[in-house]
């Protein structure tokens, strides 16, 4: 396809991926805005970025492409601005935001004949934040949700994909309802039961101040996710509020009738209700990437002695097997190793595994 003038504008961590990703796999000439002068310092230093734009309506006139990578607040500010912007040609315009509803109404609303908008959701991140943690790698294998209005044609939508599929993205089509719906169901509302939990520990934490050690394992798992960034979700759960509310209900009902179960002592319901989620969990395509960073974490057990985490870390090293995370347990209820590590893949999990238990570690992978 012909070289596209492309804006990004916001060079945090999903834009200055996108941009790290189109830098690599094209010839594209990447335009990049940030608020955030340091961020758009560092891109253009290190090549994210072919030119650093300080005024947003300027370099919007230059681009065949606008992508705008900002949180939702900002995003919709942004939409509203092009439509004052006299542009001589038609301009595709996208966004990243994990909430489409309050977006494509943004979008709607525009009355500049030029602008052919499609929403769009990578549906990828990371636990870092910020245009240091870009990585054009982020997007490979995840869900890519585009959602055009009317006023796109499908050789928009076309050309944007081409664009986008150095990302290494897997493209879906949704309506903006069905999006909310779902990302809510499998990432919004995680995060919202995730905190709660930790301010029920949190509150345990005044009766039993040991209850922090205790805080490992399957705890600190199930709650990882609510060390994301406060702002940014609060700017999420209110653009999707009434889904959340309503899916807040359906918890509270579901958490009443599980109450039940257990205070009248449901033994064959409460087996039946577990063994119905994990064949659920179990079932889920771990293949594809989703709206919450996977994690492949690897048990070992390791003898109490100077280098013994070294030795492993050099094993793996040897093998050239990247480590994402490795963390000392301090409980080991139900688990056989004192090393927890994390890998990128599932292929690399499988790989560390087998390269540790052929030098004689034992080890395990807990589904």
């Amino acid at each position: 396809m012909d070289k596209q003038q492309i804006l990004i504008a916001g060079l945090g961590l999903i834009g200055g991926s996108i941009a790290k990703a189109i830098k690599k796999e094209s010839e594209h000439y990447i335009i990049g805005f940030d608020v955030n002068e340091d961020a758009m310092h560092f891109a253009l230093h290190h090549g994210v970025i072919d030119e650093a734009a300080t005024n947003f309506d300027e370099a919007a006139l230059k681009a065949d492409i606008i992508i705008i990578s900002a949180p939702i607040s900002e995003t919709i500010q942004l939409i509203a601005r092009l439509d004052d912007i006299p542009f001589t040609k038609d301009v595709i315009v996208s966004d990243t935001a994990s909430v489409k509803g309050s977006v494509l109404m943004a979008a709607n609303s525009l009355t500049n004949k030029a602008i052919r908008f499609i929403g769009g959701h990578p549906m990828a991140g990371s636990h870092k934040k910020g245009i240091e943690a870009a990585k054009e790698h982020l997007f490979e294998n995840a869900i890519y949700v585009l959602s055009p209005l009317d006023s796109a044609t499908v050789e928009n939508v076309d050309t944007l994909r081409n664009v986008l599929s150095a990302t290494k993205s897997n493209f879906v089509v949704l309506q903006s309802d069905e999006h909310d719906e779902m990302t809510g169901v499998i990432s919004h509302f995680p995060h919202l039961i995730a905190s709660s939990l930790v301010h029920q520990a949190k509150k345990w934490e005044k009766k039993h101040a040991f209850l922090p050690k205790l805080a490992a394992g399957g705890f600190r798992d199930i709650t990882r996710i609510a060390s994301s960034n406060p702002v940014m979700w609060q700017d999420i759960f209110y653009h999707n509020q009434s889904k959340m509310s309503t899916m807040l209900e359906d918890w509270i009902i579901e958490m009443e009738q599980l109450k039940k179960l257990i205070e009248d002592n449901e033994k064959e319901e409460v087996i039946t209700y577990l063994n119905s989620a994990k064949n659920y969990r179990d079932g889920l395509n771990e293949g594809d990437r989703g709206a919450i960073p996977a994690f492949y974490d690897l048990y070992v057990d390791i003898a109490d002695q100077p280098g013994a985490i070294a030795e492993v870390a050099l094993i793996l090293a040897n093998a050239s097997l990247s480590i994402k995370n490795i963390e000392i347990l301090e409980v080991r209820e139900g688990i056989t190793g004192a090393l927890r590590l994390s890998f990128y893949t599932k292929d690399a999990q499988a790989a560390g595994q087998k390269v540790l238990k052929q030098r004689g570690f034992e080890t395990m992978i807990q589904a």
